[in-house]
């Protein structure tokens, strides 16, 4: 029987967030045919589940140029360019609209999960002719499509990192699954009764460790300690007042007044080795290097240890992953946080992305591995790269540039300017889509923010 041509099949986008939807916008500009598949009920669904945050670059950086020409065409009016969104904003205001947009609604498909993605009649190994057929996409329930390419925006927020200080799961990890909440749980309003009046252990040294620290210490008789691996939690505190981002700086100063006066006690060289429940609570056993042991008891654990790539849906892909990072090679060196914060990484684009498997693309937060150095506007350039490359422009697949601020988006300028409006906890995840902060009902000289956790 013979099969459709890759050329004739429609290209199949994994994931309706901001960086799929955004590719499914330049796709429908340039008359690419697509599918749009979300494994949850609605866009935006991962954003959505911290969408008490507000992240910490403005509109003017969390829309992308395709996505605003269709939007506009249909009489949508952007919001204030300088405003920093709420994760629910973004799906309210941005996202769901975009969704509904006559260009993208009849592709999109919610509820469905692809568990698999391979090449018609090919496994891994086999080269003849691989190129010559289309992606097969197996989707949970036994249903399969064919794609000519796929552009995979499915994103890490659903596999954070384990506690295990080795990179593996602590023994017991996956048993005390029922205490432990990730990164940037509703403290103050969805999830407080989780968390007040009770004994929470925080695990990680980044932004969103802090985050979660600072609201805590506003719960009334809630006990809260802090273990890092570090010796010392200079590297949260960061410069203080002397900081370059003034909002950073207050970030680590409120969380140090904390730990001073012991509101916050702080456990450092902890690596967590074991976790076992008994009576309602956990204990967490540390085991360093030198095999030396400490634990804590704690009734909740907020694992703040950020996020890793899925990369099991490909296996039947020829992947070329870079062995410390989980991106790919080409990126790697880009994106690497040793070197760079999230505003020092330069544009990039198809050849960056791409893999030996032609015709595959992971963007967006996945495309990074485990680097927490990823903005939305970062993930705009990649997918427009893409979708031009796809669509055989090559001349504008290869002209990628980014237009962000010396620093990103890291300006404290944007953090004051918000602050006098609003007022805003201090707090940021890196390895969220854009460095989220949450909205807390504090004073208006608190504001916080930074590029990267």
């Amino acid at each position: 029987m013979a099969h459709a041509a890759p050329g004739t099949l429609p290209v199949a986008v994994i994931g309706a967030g901001p960086v799929g939807l955004a590719a499914a916008a330049h796709l429908a500009e340039r008359g690419v045919d697509f599918v749009l598949i979300e494994a949850g009920r609605q866009v935006g669904a991962s954003v959505a589940q911290w969408g008490h945050v507000r992240v910490f670059s403005p509109w003017r950086y969390n829309i992308d140029s395709a996505a605003r020409r269709l939007l506009q065409a249909e009489g949508w009016s952007a919001p204030d360019p300088d405003w920093l969104p709420t994760g629910a904003e973004l799906v309210e205001n941005y996202l769901a609209p975009l969704a509904e947009h006559p260009a993208i609604a009849p592709r999109l498909r919610l509820g469905v999960k692809v568990t698999a993605i391979s090449r018609l009649g090919h496994d891994r190994v086999r080269t003849t002719g691989r190129d010559d057929v289309p992606f097969l996409l197996r989707l949970e329930g036994g249903e399969e499509l064919r794609a000519r390419a796929v552009v995979d925006a499915s994103g890490t927020y659903t596999t954070p990192s384990v506690l295990g200080a080795n990179g593996l799961p602590a023994y017991g990890e996956a048993q005390a699954a029922p205490f432990v909440d990730h990164a940037l749980p509703d403290v103050l309003g969805a999830d407080r009764d989780s968390y007040e009046g009770k004994h929470t252990l925080v695990v990680g040294a980044g932004h969103s460790a802090a985050t979660t620290l600072l609201a805590l210490a506003e719960l009334e008789d809630t006990r809260i300690t802090w273990a890092i691996r570090a010796g010392n939690a200079g590297r949260t505190y960061g410069g203080g007042a002397a900081d370059a981002l003034p909002a950073r700086g207050a970030l680590g100063t409120r969380l140090r007044a904390h730990v001073d006066s012991g509101r916050i006690t702080l456990v450092t060289g902890f690596y967590t080795h074991s976790i076992t429940e008994d009576g309602g609570q956990v204990t967490v056993i540390s085991r360093d290097p030198s095999g030396a042991e400490q634990s804590v008891t704690a009734d909740r654990i907020v694992a703040a240890t950020g996020y890793r790539p899925d990369h099991s849906i490909a296996s039947e892909l020829r992947l070329d992953l870079d062995p410390i990072l989980g991106s790919t090679r080409a990126l790697a060196p880009l994106i690497d946080p040793n070197q760079h914060s999230c505003g020092t990484v330069p544009a990039h684009g198809v050849d960056e992305l791409s893999h030996p498997e032609s015709g595959y693309y992971a963007v967006g937060v996945k495309s990074y591995g485990r680097a927490p150095t990823f903005l939305m506007a970062t993930g705009y350039e990649q997918v427009r790269s893409v979708a031009a490359a796809i669509a055989g422009d090559w001349e504008a697949a290869r002209d990628v540039q980014l237009d962000l601020p010396e620093t990103g988006v890291c300006s404290s300028d944007l953090a004051e300017a918000q602050e006098a409006r609003v007022g805003l906890a201090t707090g940021i995840s890196g390895g969220l889509l854009a460095t989220p902060l949450p909205l807390a009902t504090v004073g208006a000289s608190e504001a916080g923010g930074s590029c990267c956790g």
